[in-house]
This record gives C-alpha cells, structure tokens and sequence, in this order.
C-alpha cells in the first residue's frame, strides 16, 4: 500500500458540492491506494506508520489547544491526538515512465483496494483515532491548508 500523508492546517473533501470529510484544525490528510498484492495485514501496518508519524512540533500546537508545555518536541497525531483525513487514490499506482498517458495497471480494482482503505480507517479508529474520510470512487474535490508544507510518500 502507498499513501501520500500531508501534515495540514485543515483540509476538507466535497462531493457533489456537500462536505463528506473534515478536518478543523492541525491534522493528517492522507491519500491511500492499493495495489494486487496488498493485504490486510498491510493496511493495518499503513495506518500504524501514518498514526505514529513524528511529523508535529509541540510548540507550534500549543496555541491551538493541543499542546500544553512550551518544550520542543516532534510528536505524532497519537500522541497530540489530532484527526486523521483518509482519501481513497487509485492515481498513487499510476505509471507514466512511457509517454504522456498514465497507465492504471498496478492499482489495485476496487473490489480489493476499497476493502483494504476501510481496512486502514478501520486501524486507525482502533487506535484511538478521529477519523474522516472522502467517498470511496466519487469525484472529489480536496481543499486543504499544507501546514510547513510536510509532504510525505509512504509504502508498507
């Protein structure tokens, strides 16, 4: 599995126009696909790595409420307890090393990849997590504020 994880200063996914996901605040959007070979185990091994991500700086949480102590330190969203945005992605498996039309063939159908994203939501939530997502194969639009800008590419 692939995610793109962005440490964000609010982020929000619409379809049709209506909100369906929200995160208010400091928080993770991260953009997850699958390929053939995924599995469960993999998903929930995803999630840990974007829950357990040390991408936080206490001192810049402490004026929203988050943090208390003005010491500098890197946290996670566990251990700042900060929402978690999980956006299906089919695109992250897209090839384009040929030409200048992306291929889809390493991404997973949806009839693998869909149960393996709420897999990952799934972990997360078990993990103490506040999780909101997009809708699995709508035609989304995501808004986000890329707090740093933090962009990472992430594979288990």
């Amino acid at each position: 599995m692939r995610a793109v994880v962005q440490r964000v200063d609010g982020a929000r996914v619409l379809v049709d126009g209506d909100t369906v996901g929200l995160i208010d605040g400091p928080g993770i959007l991260a953009l997850v696909g699958a390929t053939h070979t995924d599995n469960d185990d993999r998903a929930r091994r995803l999630a840990a790595k974007i829950h357990d991500l040390r991408i936080f700086d206490t001192r810049a949480l402490i004026g929203r409420g988050v943090a208390t102590s003005d010491e500098l330190k890197e946290v996670s969203a566990r251990d700042a307890g900060l929402p978690i945005l999980v956006v299906s992605q089919f695109t992250l498996y897209g090839e384009v090393r040929k030409g200048r039309r992306p291929t889809w063939e390493a991404a997973a159908p949806s009839s693998i990849a869909e149960p393996l994203v709420d897999e990952v939501v799934a972990e997360l939530r078990r993990r103490g997590a506040t999780v909101s997502t997009g809708r699995f194969g709508a035609d989304m639009q995501i808004e986000l504020t890329n707090d740093g800008p933090i962009t990472l590419i992430m594979e288990v």
